[in-house]
């Protein structure tokens, strides 16, 4: 499912029409700068965590060394944020189904 299909089941399941679920799903999960509530959050490094469903947080990734593939060569791989999900248990146990 992508996100003009969430918007049109969201409109469908609430009655909204669908410029107004656009709307809700883009203040939910847009990723541009100071719109996405979720990802303006987890930018800051807070955790977001929708009981049932799951968490969302930033996690740091540490320095460490790797390998050029082509030359074999060690190069330093810099540290780094990113984003991570962990499914709630209720989540987990709908998709076990």
């Amino acid at each position: 499912m992508n996100k003009t299909e969430l918007t049109e089941k969201l409109a469908k399941k609430t009655g909204m029409s669908k410029a107004a679920s656009k709307r809700a799903v883009d203040a939910i999960f847009s990723t541009a700068p100071r719109e996405g509530i979720i990802a303006s959050a987890v930018a800051k490094g807070d955790r977001v965590q929708i009981t049932g469903f799951g968490s969302f947080e930033r996690r740091n990734r540490k320095k460490r060394t790797g390998r050029n593939p082509q030359t074999g060569e060690s190069i330093t791989i810099a540290a780094a944020k990113y984003p991570a999900f962990v499914a709630g248990k209720s989540l987990k146990e709908r998709v076990q189904k």
